[in-house]
């Protein structure tokens, strides 16, 4: 009997299942056909179906992973100020699922910045994030929770303080346990609410 469009789709959720659970367990350094193959009791010969190449079940992984981000439980918050801390939280590896995602996301940065065109891909990724927050940003600013200023500059110092607070605490979770997190967290944004407006200030000393 020949295989229809539903059986297709449904051997391609199987693949895309077991390619999740390799990043899940080894990350993108441990993503490769075999170990694919392996997961899904298949062999590599199936799995060329969909992905002729290690370079295209990269790419399916990175647009997967964004997927399965997108596609997770945010935080409810009302706009404003709570609206960007709640966005924030999101972003942290606070939670075990977060902390999954988290490993797996810095995983995956050797992999696009070796190949152009994945790198582009991920930098559009982080791009549209940053933009999200930026209106989140803009409507703080509009409600008075904080200053004037250019949104986007202010979202991407936020982007950068998150992310690079969520790489330590991957590193050394037990100098950054979740709590410490969120009060280094608050901690900047209250300075950020106090800070004069986003690049309004005086000029550096020369």
């Amino acid at each position: 009997m020949p295989r229809t469009k539903g059986d297709h789709e449904a051997r391609r959720r199987d693949v895309s299942e077991a390619v999740w659970r390799v990043l899940a367990a080894r990350g993108f350094g441990g993503l490769s056909l075999r170990a694919v193959a392996a997961e899904l009791d298949a062999t590599t010969g199936l799995l060329t179906h969909y992905f002729p190449t290690k370079r295209d079940l990269v790419k399916h992984a990175l647009d997967l992973l964004e997927e399965r981000s997108g596609a997770r439980p945010r935080r409810a918050a009302e706009e404003g100020l709570p609206a960007v801390r709640a966005a924030l939280l999101d972003i942290l590896p606070i939670t075990d699922a977060a902390v999954d995602g988290n490993r797996i996301w810095v995983s995956s940065w050797d992999a696009a910045l070796a190949d152009p065109e994945l790198s582009g891909d991920h930098a559009r990724r982080y791009g549209r994030s940053r933009d999200r927050l930026r209106d989140m940003v803009a409507t703080a600013q509009r409600l008075g929770d904080l200053p004037p200023g250019d949104p986007g500059r202010v979202a991407a110092g936020a982007q950068s303080f998150v992310l690079g607070l969520a790489v330590q605490a991957l590193f050394d979770p037990r100098a950054f346990p979740p709590r410490h997190q969120v009060e280094l967290l608050d901690d900047y944004l209250a300075a950020l609410a106090c800070a004069p407006p986003a690049g309004g200030g005086p000029p550096p000393p020369s």
